[in-house]
């Protein structure tokens, strides 16, 4: 891609002048997200932003797993996380990496900050060293341990990594500075004692780096030029580089931070994503309900849709919200071109067409797509027998009302106008079947009497079509800003995000539909087939997003 086609953002400028002036011959990125739950939308800007910073100036990057903490780590996150990826459509460079890979040498390392007088052994309980770290507005006091030999450091540390000492105990922690106005910067812990089995190194750890220890030495081993993080890194930067250069590293990374992805009406915490896993307000990490890339995947989102939205929200070195309705607007417009139609009644009314033939068949046609002839054409079974949706129908209406009126006419789509004429009741005075008849000549013509039809609806052949279930999903919070609400963050959970209809039906074609695959079911919405294993033998529509685009109409004005 050629970089001088588009206006670049801060951090390809960066890039750009970098390799420029010689001081970058190759860019590497990374991604490198901890597998403690699944990926979210937050992520696949980062993701975007990462593989495609390589992909534009011919770089690399790499997938790594910082699997430092095996106590919310699990192999099922790791699995999901590759998936996510690929099928956002990148490919990380060589194998999948792994910070548990280098575990050897971030302990050797850790020896050689001992040995260098910038690391000690401390004994403090978290409470004592909450109390010892100071405030903000405060600096800390020295651990009575800091001044242990390096020969006591060593042995501890020895003693910590063969298990001789209860979780909790004792930390390793970095020599730098108790009275820093950065609060990182207060003898940052570097191990910490975990006595868990790890998903890769099974039990040979019982202690294990932190993040900020593990970082840096992390994208220094793979050769990583630019780190690149959200902005609440940006105050651990300087711990960051204070280890590159306190250590023997291959090489010297550097980190730059950008503003995160914040949704409106969306929640991103993996430690809240995941409570509503566990407390079943949702269907798992892939609940179509739910901001993560599995749950968007499953609803019918498309990867290039997700991928428009990253690029039109840009990258900033600020945070901010982005209405959510900027990412429905980039789903339906990529579905808007590519999803082929297909006709749908969600709440079936049976029409009895009177003066249609009853043995008599029809095969009409009707296009895949209105502006895609690479679609192929749809086969519509047509007879007496009909049916439509509930909502099409009124025994009397005022004139906004253009479907179906007793003795006003509408048009079936791709087939006649028809002229509706009697409505038969039940018991309890509920419209179970309505009596109408065909005006002649009316396929794909208008009447030769000259009435219009007031409008066009859709229809399903009774005697050949695809029955299934629709789940109506909308979004899971009321409130548009569910995180920072007073109360917990669950009270605002939209009651009616999701209804089931069980029983609608659709053209006969819908039957041959392969999980995921995306329709828009006229005049309803874009909707696909359910992905999830569970769904295969009862087929399962879930609706993706409705035909509105409120803010592509709000940025026309």
């Amino acid at each position: 891609m050629n970089t001088e086609e588009k206006t670049l953002n801060f951090l390809e400028h960066i890039i750009k002048d970098d390799i420029e002036s010689g001081k970058v011959t190759q860019l590497a990125t990374r991604f490198p997200p901890e597998p403690n739950g699944y990926l979210h939308i937050g992520h696949a800007k980062s993701i975007c932003l990462n593989f495609g910073l390589a992909e534009t100036f011919q770089g690399t990057c790499n997938l790594r797993f910082d699997d430092t903490n095996p106590t919310k780590e699990e192999v099922e996150y790791v699995e999901a996380i590759k998936r996510d990826v690929s099928w956002l459509g990148y490919n990380w460079d060589g194998e999948v990496k792994y910070a548990s890979s280098y575990f050897d040498t971030l302990y050797d390392w850790a020896q050689y900050l001992i040995k260098q007088g910038k690391a000690y052994v401390c004994d403090l309980t978290p409470e004592q060293a909450r109390e010892y770290r100071g405030t903000l507005k405060q600096g800390g006091k020295n651990s009575p341990y800091r001044d242990r030999s390096v020969e006591e450091n060593l042995s501890l540390l020895e003693g910590m990594k063969a298990g001789d000492f209860d979780e909790g105990s004792r930390v390793l922690r970095a020599k730098i500075d108790m009275s820093h106005g950065n609060i990182n910067m207060r003898d940052p812990i570097l191990y910490r004692i975990r006595k868990q089995q790890h998903h890769q190194t099974g039990d040979k750890w019982c202690i294990y780096p932190t993040y900020d220890f593990a970082h840096g030495q992390e994208d220094a081993i793979e050769g990583i030029t630019h780190s690149i993080c959200t902005l609440e890194f940006a105050d651990h930067r300087p711990l960051y580089e204070w280890f590159i250069e306190h250590l023997p590293v291959p090489t010297r990374p550097q980190q730059y931070e950008f503003g995160r992805l914040n949704l409106n009406y969306t929640v991103t915490s993996k430690r809240k994503l995941k409570r509503l896993v566990d407390e079943n307000f949702v269907d798992g990490w892939d609940d179509p309900r739910m901001p993560t890339i599995a749950g968007y995947r499953r609803r019918g989102y498309s990867p290039a849709s997700i991928r428009k939205f990253c690029e039109m929200i840009g990258v900033t070195k600020s945070d901010g919200v982005v209405d959510v309705a900027m990412l429905e607007h980039a789903i339906r417009d990529d579905l808007d071109k590519n999803a082929p139609r297909a006709m749908c009644v969600l709440r079936p009314l049976k029409v009895v067409l009177t003066n249609y033939p009853e043995q008599k068949r029809e095969q009409l046609t009707a296009p895949g797509h209105p502006n895609r002839d690479d679609l192929a054409s749809r086969e519509l079974s047509f007879s007496r027998e009909v049916f439509i949706d509930q909502e099409d129908f009124r025994e009397e209406a005022n004139k906004k009302f253009k479907r179906l009126v007793i003795g006003k006419r509408v048009r079936l789509r791709n087939a006649y106008v028809i002229e509706a004429d009697e409505a038969i009741k039940d018991d309890n005075g509920n419209i179970v079947e309505v009596r109408a008849h065909i005006i002649e000549n009316t396929l794909g013509k208008d009447p030769e009497d000259g009435i219009k039809p007031k409008g066009v609806i859709q229809w399903v052949d009774a005697a050949d079509h695809a029955e299934f279930e629709v789940r109506l999903y909308d979004r899971l919070f009321t409130s548009e800003a569910p995180d920072s609400e007073e109360g917990d963050f669950v009270e605002h959970i939209n009651p009616d995000s999701l209804q089931v209809l069980d029983r609608c039906l659709g053209e006969k074609g819908l039957l041959e539909a392969a999980p995921g695959q995306s329709y828009q079911f006229e005049r309803e919405g874009y909707f696909c087939r359910d992905s999830s294993s569970a769904n295969q033998e009862r087929l399962v529509f879930n609706r993706t997003i409705g035909l509105r685009d409120s803010w592509a109409k709000m940025n026309q004005k």
